[in-house]
């Protein structure tokens, strides 16, 4: 079920309710969509896009589906994931729809029994390139982005722009990098547990030398870059992407050791108070509206038929880096425990 390098390359190549008795068959969406109307809400927790354009998917979702608002809570990925916690430790169900940046919080809720078994009849259209990348019933990878390296294009000159991760550890770089946090950003989780995996923990150690600054979410660096106050950084291609594409002094580099792959699942909640609309909502994420909107906002959906916008490289021509889902659920505790001890 983990998410490896072979799998990802494999497929580049190949280029209910109670009262509907959810099961792994695809419900009829025609029952589901009226009985989603009869509870005229959801819950979605995200974490995979920013707050402006996770509002305009769920307006994008009533617009289709009229009658059935989406309720949207946007946070960082580990705070998501925490909230999520909490309402279920408090039997104090909220969330229908969970949408992670780290796909190792779903083999955990599923253990927990806390994803509802469910197969989206768009499931089916699915990009070889994501097919496995998920549990067949329970949840599926809708969106993915890649972590790379982002500089301030008015203050870095092309030839002096880090090439590869280590790069960003020369001494010319201190005080100037931005980075998210591996304890509230999935994504920067992700990739923390990859440079270790590379290079060691003594990468972060000789990174904090550096004092970078230290954000939130993984967009945080791009904020910073943004306005001056840093010249590098980690970032995702997605929102790197949307900001330079708005006129901003955003450049990407796609770092020669390889960039950071970071797929974001979504699963319906077994406790799901809206059942009927959070399937209806999880069949539209693997929609090609959704795939759409995510085109428009630079964000890889996980549909085939849907190409992105002109500006980024084909991931058949990016060296890819991957981390298998059984080792995310082990090791991203371990390395948020060693950033704070390290970063402080």
């Amino acid at each position: 079920m983990g998410v490896t390098r072979r799998t990802v390359a494999t497929g580049l190549a190949a280029l209910g309710s109670a009262a509907l008795m959810p099961a792994p068959a695809s419900a009829d969406t025609a029952q589901l969509e009226e009985a989603a109307r009869k509870e005229g809400s959801l819950t979605w927790y995200i974490a995979q896009v920013d707050s402006e354009t996770a509002e305009k998917m769920g307006r994008a979702f009533t617009a289709r589906y009229p009658g059935v608002k989406v309720s949207v809570i946007r946070t960082t990925g580990q705070v998501a994931f925490e909230r999520l916690n909490q309402d279920l430790k408090n039997n104090a169900p909220q969330c229908d729809v969970f949408s992670a940046t780290d796909i190792g919080h779903m083999p955990a809720l599923r253990k927990r029994n806390a994803l509802a078994r469910y197969t989206p009849e768009n499931a089916a259209f699915i990009s070889p390139a994501f097919k496995g990348l998920g549990e067949e019933g329970y949840f599926y990878p809708t969106t993915s982005t890649l972590m790379l390296i982002i500089v301030n294009t008015e203050k870095v000159k092309p030839e002096d722009a880090p090439k590869n991760w280590t790069d960003l550890l020369e001494p010319k770089w201190k005080g100037r990098a931005a980075f998210g946090h591996p304890g509230f950003s999935g994504y920067v989780g992700v990739w923390t547990v990859q440079m270790r995996k590379m290079y060691g923990w003594g990468f972060f150690e000789k990174l904090a030398k550096n004092n970078p600054r230290i954000g939130r979410s993984g967009n945080d660096p791009i904020s910073l870059l943004n306005a001056g106050e840093c010249v590098v950084g980690l970032g995702p291609l997605s929102t790197a992407l949307m900001v330079a594409d708005r006129g901003n002094p955003i450049g990407i580099v796609y770092p020669t050791d390889g960039s950071v792959l970071c797929v974001g699942p979504s699963a319906v909640l077994a406790s799901a108070p809206h059942p009927n609309a959070a399937r209806l909502f999880m069949n539209w994420l693997l929609s090609t509206e959704f795939a759409e909107i995510c085109a428009e906002h630079r964000i890889d959906a996980a549909r085939a038929d849907v190409p992105p916008k002109p500006g980024a490289k084909p991931l058949s021509e990016v060296k890819l880096l991957s981390v298998g889902t059984d080792e995310l659920v082990k090791t991203v505790p371990e390395v948020i425990e060693q950033w704070r001890e390290t970063f402080s």
